[in-house]
């Protein structure tokens, strides 16, 4: 069982959002060294890059809050530049915070929580596994939405007024509803 802290010479612990980011290097024994923020664009990212080696000029470990959203892309850059990164949960955040929640506090607490960590976490993959999370949640949108569909029109149907003199001949549910299901390759059955 081997600390984060016995192979660096600091964390660079960033809170992620979708317009800023802040960041605080943070010693190996857990001491602020600096802290700054950055707006979450490249020229932001290149900012963070040279803000943590003039902290942290040797090894040096990144933490990531929300990691798999806003902080996607400052992974991907900070891995391009050879960079080690990992992610961090966000921290459970009390009822009543009393005012005591800034960003740079959570970039501080991201830090913190990687040199107490004993399994940290790699960065999420982007490409394939990425790519099939979303052919999965555009599967299951559709699936939801085609059942919807179909329990409406069961439901008219079934509300439908039956007119006796009507030339057409009444359709059972299942026959329209098999009519107008989508095709068996995004079907649940």
């Amino acid at each position: 069982m081997t600390m984060l802290a016995e192979h660096i010479d600091g964390v660079i612990g960033v809170d992620t959002h979708r317009d800023t980011l802040a960041a605080a290097a943070v010693s190996p024994i857990g001491a602020v060294l600096a802290s700054t923020d950055s707006p979450a664009n490249a020229r932001g990212y290149r900012r963070l890059l040279d803000f943590a080696r003039q902290q942290v000029s040797g090894r040096r470990r990144w933490a990531l809050e929300g990691i798999g959203r806003y902080g996607a892309d400052l992974a991907a850059f900070l891995g391009q530049a050879g960079e080690q990164v990992v992610a961090v949960c966000r921290p459970k955040r009390a009822a009543n915070r009393g005012g005591r929640k800034t960003d740079m506090l959570d970039a501080i607490r991201a830090a913190k929580e990687a040199l107490a960590t004993e399994h940290l976490l790699p960065p999420g993959l982007r490409g394939e596994r990425e790519a099939l999370r979303v052919l999965l949640a555009t599967r299951h949108g559709a699936v939801l939405a085609s059942t919807a569909a179909i329990n409406q029109l069961k439901a008219l149907i079934v509300s439908a007024p039956n007119c006796a003199s009507s030339s057409a001949p009444r359709r059972s549910p299942t026959a329209l509803t098999s009519a107008t299901a989508l095709p068996r390759t995004l079907s649940t059955g």
